[in-house]
Order: structure tokens, then C-alpha cells, then sequence
């Protein structure tokens, strides 16, 4: 079963998005990314319709942040995608009035949801100014590790 990578790939394109003093084209996020523009501008209107990204048309247009880095969570972003399956595994309904396929489906259920709301609790404490600090300390120690 092919994974969801939209979150990643979103939060991806906001990080590159938050280190230029210009707007981003939908092509320049496609090279990014290694996908279409399409998909960019289909996912970007997503984030958009959330108040997280603005466009601009033109010249000078492409895709901006519009929000503080600091209040932009993973929760958030997660939501802006239409919140898609956390995860790829899922129960059997072939026979829902066999007891046995009840319990199971019951005992899988409690788990899925469990961790679940576990994630989008861990997801609600992130923020895209935490994942931007990390990549700036990233880069300055790829850096420094490079010119020794």
C-alpha cells in the first residue's frame, strides 16, 4: 500500500519557502520536491484556504508564508491535508457478524485510536519554527564539517 508523503513533502516545501526573501513558484517548489507544479499548486491551495500560504500572481508572484513560522504546527498542516490515514494497516470486514472479526476489529480499533491521538498530540507541539532551528543548526554543522 503506497504512504501518504504529503505532510512531508508540505512541510519539505515550507522549509525551503522560509529560507528565500521572495516568493517560490509553483516550478521552483516542483524542482524541490522532484514533482509537478500541479501537485504543488493543488496542495499549496490547501495550505492557502487554511490562512498558512498566500500567492501571487505575476512577475513577482509564487507562493509565500503568511503565518508566524511559531504558530504553524504539524497538527495544523496534518489537518490542512484533510487529515489522511495516520496509518497504512486497517481491519477486515469481510464477515462483520463473525464474533471473532468483532473482538479483533474492537482490539485493533482501541490501538489505532489510541495512537492516533497520540501522534496528533506529539504533532500539536511542533511547530515549522522548530523543524527551520533544527535545519539551521543542521546547516551550520554540514558547513563547518565540510571546510575541516
Amino acid at each position: 500500500m503506497k504512504r501518504d508523503s504529503r505532510l512531508s513533502a508540505v512541510l519539505h516545501a515550507l522549509l525551503h519557502m522560509a529560507e528565500q526573501d521572495k516568493p517560490m513558484t509553483s516550478e521552483a517548489l516542483g524542482r524541490c520536491l522532484n514533482t509537478n507544479p500541479v501537485v504543488v499548486r493543488r496542495t499549496m491551495g490547501l495550505l492557502r484556504d487554511a490562512g498558512l500560504v498566500s500567492a501571487g500572481r505575476g512577475h513577482a508572484g509564487g507562493w509565500r508564508i503568511s503565518a508566524d513560522l511559531s504558530r504553524i504546527t504539524l497538527r495544523q498542516l496534518h489537518e490542512a491535508l484533510g487529515e489522511p490515514a495516520t496509518f497504512a494497516i486497517g481491519n477486515r470486514h469481510e464477515n462483520p457478524s463473525c464474533l471473532v472479526e468483532q473482538v479483533v476489529n474492537a482490539a485493533l480499533d482501541d490501538a489505532f485510536d489510541a495512537a492516533e491521538a497520540l501522534l496528533l498530540e506529539r504533532f500539536a507541539t511542533v511547530t515549522l519554527a522548530d523543524l527551520a532551528a533544527d535545519f539551521a543548526r543542521r546547516h551550520a554543522a554540514h558547513k563547518g564539517a565540510r571546510k575541516k
